[in-house]
């Protein structure tokens, strides 16, 4: 990042106030009878009433359109482990997008956790204050405990947006590019460097949506994860292959897909070369990727490539994912985001890409014309439509998989979020 946009982003947060959030009221507070109705007494019949029946919180407070954001702060982008504390503007930004894009209201919490269970300990004593929990920067392997605990315990969505909304997204963006590239994802050999949560969430999905676990090869630090390996955890265990293969080189001879969410410049172009016809490369290390747009279109004019920055085509980006489906899950009261509602956001996000684009998506991204193929694979973030399509599609498969408390909405599919209020 230039000097010029590091002083930028350290002004956008500090200028005209700091931070990036702040709360407004939605209820007249100016006159006498306005107060005795927000606080005391009036304040005293909704409590009777919720203390009555708890889901009576949903009706007279906010509870059931807020979102908490939580992080420990031990992954924080690809920053690290810097603290709780550090990772508030990163949690303020992902609140922040929440209410743009999909008019929920979000706070932040950074949580000071000495161990994996007192953080579980926390946010479980807090979740009923909340519709929904974003569980966001916490490193693996602990994180899939934490998030596995918590929906355990809690009765609202909890979703792990570094594992769920990455896979949702890359699992979307895939199989529109094997289709290009005339593939089956059933058929397709896949390489994933990187074995953290994001990329053993993407296998994971990618298997739900059809692909085969034995023609996954994942790499982490030590090579391909094989069946002979004695130091794998439970998670690395799923994805153990019995082969040969040992190194990334071995991998990628012949390989249909890279998948990379490990860091810069880890693909050479020798190691593309060796890839199968119209070969598709997903290289998500942000900012720097696995290999250069640049660097792998000289290599190879062949390539379907993606990335996870926004000044190049097809950008894996979360934002496509998250907001919609927080807005599905809670507009029909899930109890959690389960198998068949991340599938159907994959599957909406797909069917977008090959929708004729808005003319508001190439005003913004200053283009005459944008249509499915290898230089549009996913749909743009500002692309108004997410809303409804994703949402739409997430809360009938909530009905229809059961975990949903109240039916499809009457207002469904969402236009605007002038609509989220029904």
């Amino acid at each position: 990042m230039s000097n010029d946009m590091k002083q930028a982003a350290l002004d956008y947060h500090a200028l005209p106030i700091p931070g990036k959030l702040s709360i407004e009221i939605s209820k007249p507070a100016e006159t006498a009878k306005h107060l005795a109705l927000a606080y005391s007494p009036g304040v005293a019949e909704p409590v009777r009433e919720i203390a009555k029946d708890p889901e009576n919180a949903y009706k007279y407070t906010g509870k059931g359109n807020l979102v908490a954001v939580i992080s420990d702060g031990s992954a924080i982008l690809g920053l690290g482990n810097l603290g709780p504390l550090a990772s508030k503007p990163v949690m303020e930004g992902k609140s922040l997008l929440f209410k743009r894009f999909a008019g929920i209201n979000s706070v932040d919490l950074e949580v000071n956790a000495e161990s994996p269970q007192a953080f579980i300990d926390t946010v479980a004593r807090i979740a009923d204050t909340f519709g929904g929990i974003n569980l966001e920067d916490i490193k693996a392997p602990e994180c899939f405990e934490i998030e596995r605990i918590l929906i355990e315990q809690c009765d609202i969505p909890i979703f792990h947006d570094d594992q769920h909304g990455t896979a949702i997204v890359t699992a979307a963006g895939l199989i529109n590019a094997l289709e290009l590239a005339q593939k089956q994802i059933q058929d397709a050999k896949i390489v994933c460097l990187g074995a953290g949560a994001a990329a053993i969430a993407c296998m994971k999905l990618l298997v739900a949506c059809g692909a085969k676990t034995e023609n996954i090869y994942m790499l982490d630090r030590k090579g391909v994860i094989h069946t002979g390996r004695e130091d794998l955890n439970q998670y690395k265990a799923m994805f153990a292959n019995e082969t040969n293969k040992r190194t990334l080189d071995d991998a990628v001879e012949g390989a249909d897909v890279f998948i990379g969410l490990s860091g810069p410049n880890l693909l050479s172009a020798e190691q593309l070369k060796k890839m199968a016809a119209n070969p598709v490369v997903f290289a998500c290390s942000n900012p720097d990727p696995e290999i250069s747009p640049a660097l792998a279109r000289e290599t190879r004019s062949d390539v379907i490539m993606a990335t996870g920055r926004s000044d190049y085509p097809n950008q894996v980006n979360n934002v496509l994912g998250f907001p919609f489906i927080f807005r599905g899950a809670l507009d029909v009261r899930a109890k959690r985001i389960n198998e068949e509602m991340k599938v159907a956001a994959v599957n909406a996000l797909k069917d977008l890409a090959k929708q004729p684009v808005p003319a508001e998506v190439l005003t913004a991204y200053e283009l005459e014309a944008l249509e499915f193929g290898r230089e549009y694979i996913i749909p743009k973030p500002t692309d108004p439509r997410l809303l409804g399509a994703i949402s739409a599609a997430v809360a009938q498969a909530a009905v229809d998989s059961g975990v949903a408390r109240l039916p499809y909405p009457q207002h469904y599919p969402l236009t605007s979020i002038e609509e989220v209020y029904g």
